[in-house]
């Protein structure tokens, strides 16, 4: 597999907002971006969403009109996953569960070109495991973008048991042209970002619960005299109970249940009210 791409086309697997931010990255560094969504309501969307951004960029003075107009064009929304057959990358951006992306990828590999890269976005599964049932395991990596997409400059390059070595070449050198910042990590639970971080949302999380202090103060405490930007709830509230504790769930569970990432029940009964954040 050449360590370069083959062209610059790609398929974003979901269009939620991460998926939705990915795409805009790309579209910004010039790809042209193909956004996919099972819920065609969810597709058009995402698809509004991101024009949106680059309409308020517009009022601001960030952008021209003609890169508006150009950016429109690079963005297209495509119906069934059969439209990725001459992309050179596709990103799948859905919910972090490993039936679903294994789905996803198993669909994806009868249909895109045999040297297209195929990259997942989660932020706590094995990259190995969602690679498992396709055929050309080497070629599937993890590329984990951070929320929100477009201004968060990390992005963990994550390669799995057998993932090629010029396929994480060719991933180091994109994330590099689209202007993030590219780290290696191993395929452990929660890489790297997520692994540190759930110390900080587990340990206020447990602060609360022993009624050492409520969650305003924690927060309080962490941002104007810890340094952090932001509280452990806030940053909470901001990701999405549904998103930050079935991560810290498979953590812990791929920990071997480790009491050092065990989940917060407290957490668990607002997922389960659907009060997310």
């Amino acid at each position: 597999m050449s360590p370069r791409f083959f062209n610059q086309k790609a398929m974003v697997v979901g269009a939620g907002a991460m998926g939705g931010g990915i795409a805009q990255v790309l579209v910004e560094s010039g790809w042209e971006v193909l956004l996919y969504d099972t819920q065609d309501a969810s597709l058009e969307n995402g698809i509004a969403r991101v024009r949106g951004v680059w309409d308020k960029l517009v009022e601001k003075g960030k952008i021209s009109d003609a890169q508006r107009s150009a950016f429109n064009k690079q963005l297209s929304a495509a119906y069934v996953l059969r439209e990725a057959t001459d992309v050179s990358l596709v990103i799948e951006a859905i919910y972090e569960n490993l039936d679903a992306k294994r789905s996803v990828f198993t669909t994806l590999d009868d249909v895109v070109r045999e040297d297209c890269i195929l990259a997942t976005n989660t932020s706590s599964l094995s990259v190995s495991s969602i690679a498992a049932g396709v055929k050309r395991a080497e070629r599937v990596v993890g590329l984990h973008f951070f929320n929100p997409a477009p201004l968060m400059p990390l992005v963990e390059i994550i390669p799995g048991i057998a993932t090629a070595p010029e396929v994480v070449e060719a991933c180091v050198a994109a994330v590099a042209a689209w202007g993030k910042v590219g780290v290696v990590a191993k395929d452990t639970p929660g890489f790297l970002v997520n692994r540190i971080a759930r110390p900080f949302y587990g340990e206020a999380l447990h602060l609360f619960e022993e009624q050492m202090a409520d969650m305003a103060t924690i927060d309080w405490a962490l941002t104007e005299l810890g340094g952090f930007r932001m509280g452990p709830f806030a940053l909470m509230d901001l990701i999405g109970h549904d998103v930050n504790y079935v991560v810290t769930e498979t953590v812990w569970k791929q920990f071997y249940y480790d009491p050092r990432f065990r989940p917060s029940l407290s957490q668990k009964r607002l997922l389960d009210a659907g009060w997310l954040g």
